[in-house]
């Protein structure tokens, strides 16, 4: 098996380089069983849940608890968990039928053992909140040193390991309790999983899932058109050109959401604690961002750069059960207009371009260069900021030397998450202007870091929910564009997949930022049909 797929994989990869001859023969057809291969962008280093591996942590290992399609936090390890009335303690009565798939119980002190682990490790994971951790007869126990209302979904991360089985080699040989097994690892080239028989939820319908490394588009497309994928990523670029015979286009809708990082604070030739310059005389002034915000048509965009295949976005996690509603912002250019010449921005020499004080309305747009989609975005809102506003917008592919230029210069950045914690890093104050792509917009509000502070402090998720909302727009002030629009959201874009006829995916939470681990997130649940 592993020579067959490794010849696959190399065969697929020689033939990329023709694939500017857009196949146009039907699929190759392919007798179902109890198998998937899945073209995927890339396989991972390792598959360590406490030292980076996160991604696909739900696949192979479980967690106390885990988050179903509409984002409610279900049980997993844990059959129930209850948290103190001051919200620092939370314990977790975990299931007596769980298994590692060496056929191991799952025990309160393997979960001891995984936090304790991970709490050691520099990873994704922040568990900085957790005082301590301990086992009591069949329950695990944690104490927070203070109350933190995402606790719950940080919990739903952390993949629990076998301490007994936990050396040297586990990265690469993993034990989990998950729904899958890792039968196959080829470096840089392909895995492959089994289903876990032992898997406390059933075992799932696939049996074996084959993951092949396709890193670039044309090698997925000429994979499906070929008939040697099931399922594998596409853009939208190319769905809206190409359609294959015995597959479907899968369109599932996400926070990926792609817009503007604006400078709020004026260029004066200070740096920042980097050496960076920091500020922009155009973008400081919240007329010019927030008649972008009313002026650029975000549906042409979704048209324009992604043929279709996106939504207009409005905030950083639009459809999740903490986003504001009271955010979004209609495309208005009569009020835009007005904005500017309210502000003083007027075109007194006729070159097609307002100025004010002796400043041009012109800036550049930084994107990462090679990244045709953001191009695409950059390009769509910088026509219309032309056409419609006389503002200019230069878009510009960037280097290395990008990370040092956004904090005088905007940029378009690409988000999405799961959790509101996001919220907290883009926005709050503290995050203002570090080295760290969250915030190089220099954004500060006090009355929004109270409120991102009181929803993070708060006890439970409900109880922040008003808070996080809050901070995105409280009728006065907010992050959003009818705020202080410090970020002007453009476009959340649909995550695409060729699927082969008959091959059932399940009902998939919104996708955060990235379209390949999220596709398989749930793959418990497909099945062939």
């Amino acid at each position: 098996m592993k020579r067959m797929w490794t010849k696959i994989a190399a065969i697929l990869i020689a033939s990329a380089l023709f694939a500017g001859c857009t196949a146009k023969e039907p699929a190759a057809t392919r007798t179902i069983s109890n198998d998937v291969v899945i073209g995927f962008s890339s396989v991972p280093a390792h598959f360590d849940p406490l030292n980076g591996f996160s991604n696909g942590v739900q696949i192979l290992y479980s967690a106390l608890v885990q988050t179903d399609a509409d984002m409610n936090v279900v049980p997993d390890l844990a059959e129930s968990y209850t948290v103190s009335e001051d919200a620092l303690t939370y314990t977790f009565t975990l299931r007596k039928d769980v298994l590692f798939s060496d056929g191991t119980p799952v025990t309160p002190e393997d979960v001891v053992f995984s936090y304790t682990t991970l709490m050691q490790n520099a990873t994704t994971i922040d568990l900085s909140v957790v005082d301590t951790v301990a086992a009591s007869h069949n329950s695990v126990v944690i104490t927070l040193k203070k109350p933190r209302s995402v606790f719950i979904l940080t919990v739903a991360e952390v993949g629990i390991v076998p301490e007994h089985a936990y050396t040297g080699n586990f990265a690469l040989k993993p034990i989990g309790s998950g729904p899958f097994t890792l039968a196959q690892y080829d470096v840089d080239q392909q895995f492959i999983l089994e289903a876990n028989e032992r898997y406390y939820g059933g075992a799932p319908a696939i049996k074996r899932i084959i993951f092949l490394k396709m890193a670039s588009e044309d090698t997925r497309l000429l994979a499906a058109q070929s008939g040697q994928v099931d399922i594998t990523l596409t853009s939208a670029t190319i769905a809206g050109t190409n359609k294959i015979a015995g597959y479907k286009l899968l369109a599932e809708k996400s926070v990926d959401n792609m817009g503007i990082a604006a400078p709020v604070t004026p260029n004066r030739g200070t740096k920042n604690e980097y050496g960076y310059l920091v500020g922009n005389n155009v973008t400081s002034d919240a007329a010019i961002r927030k008649a972008l915000a009313y002026g650029i048509d975000r549906q042409r965009i979704c048209d324009e750069a992604l043929n279709g295949y996106a939504s207009p976005a409005y905030s950083e996690n639009d459809g999740m059960p903490w986003s504001n509603p009271e955010s979004a912002v209609s495309f208005d250019l009569d009020l835009a207009k007005k904005l500017l010449d309210d502000a003083g921005w007027i075109d007194t020499d006729g070159d097609g371009i307002r100025e004010k004080n002796g400043v041009k309305a012109s800036f550049p747009l930084l994107y990462f260069a090679g990244d045709s989609v953001r191009q695409a975005v950059g390009m769509s809102a910088s026509n219309q900021a032309r056409d419609n506003l006389s503002i200019e917008i230069i878009v510009e592919g960037a280097g290395e030397d990008l990370a040092k230029r956004m904090f005088s210069e905007p940029m378009i950045l690409a988000w999405g998450s799961s959790n509101p914690m996001t919220s907290y890093m883009l926005f709050h104050s503290s995050n203002a202007g570090k080295d760290d792509w969250y915030n190089p917009e220099n954004f500060r509000n006090a009355a929004v870091d109270a409120y991102l502070d009181a929803a993070l402090n708060a006890p439970t998720m409900e109880e922040a929910i008003p808070s996080w909302r809050n901070a995105q727009w409280d009728g006065v002030t907010g992050t959003s564009m009818r705020g202080d629009a410090p970020y002007l959201f453009l476009i959340n874009k649909d995550h695409l997949y060729w699927v082969r006829e008959g091959l059932n995916t399940g009902r998939q939470k919104i996708h955060a930022h990235g379209d390949a681990w999220p596709l398989v997130a749930n793959l418990r649940e497909w099945k062939w049909e």
